[in-house]
């Protein structure tokens, strides 16, 4: 059986701000539009306004919504993906590792990323049909050709490339040392 949520409980502030500007239940109510038992029951946490009663009691009442709810807002969970626990793929002698898994709860906005770690003389095969999304590289350290559609791109150490993955798009290591670079895809493809 879960626990039953915590009321919102936020009528006192309400209440106090009111007091404050020396305004009287009745013309808070003729302001806001509504009954002058509802402020009241809303002031002494009785009944939870819907949330137009709630905006127009805030606009009476010159306060914001932030205010109202400040004590209630969420922190947000920040995931930790430690070194040791990161997965790994290798295709053709190819190393994918990736940094954060994306979480389910990110939608439409979620994010894959990764290090792909190529050797000499080696490339991407996956992008080479192109697929829905958007891609975001950064070369850390070695020299990459990215091929894009019928159009070669030159990338050195510390640069970056963005592009609409839809179009065929291939990534080789075109230097005399091992390939490191940062790769971002959305919506995720490979880790999925």
């Amino acid at each position: 059986m879960q626990d039953k949520k915590e009321p919102f409980r936020f009528g006192e502030k309400l209440r106090k701000v009111r007091e404050r500007k020396g305004l009287t239940l009745k013309v808070v109510a003729q302001q806001a539009g509504v009954s002058e038992s509802l402020v009241s029951q809303i002031e002494r946490n009785k009944v939870s306004p819907a949330i137009d009663t709630l905006l127009s009691l805030a606009d009476v009442l010159d306060i914001s919504l932030e205010y109202i709810f400040e004590e209630y807002r969420q922190s947000r969970p920040v995931r930790i993906s430690p070194t040791a626990k990161r997965r790994k793929i290798v295709e053709a002698g190819i190393t994918y590792e990736e940094i954060i898994h994306p979480a389910e709860s990110d939608g439409l906005h979620a994010l894959e990323s990764y290090i792909i770690t190529l050797p000499q003389m080696t490339q991407t095969h996956r992008g080479s049909y192109g697929h829905p999304g958007r891609e975001f590289g950064y070369i850390i350290e070695g020299t990459a050709t990215l091929q894009y559609e019928t159009v070669l791109y030159t990338l050195n150490e510390g640069d970056s490339v963005s592009f609409a993955a839809f179009s065929p798009h291939i990534l080789t290591n075109t230097s005399n040392k091992i390939l490191k670079a940062l790769w971002i895809v959305t919506p995720p493809q490979r880790f999925v």
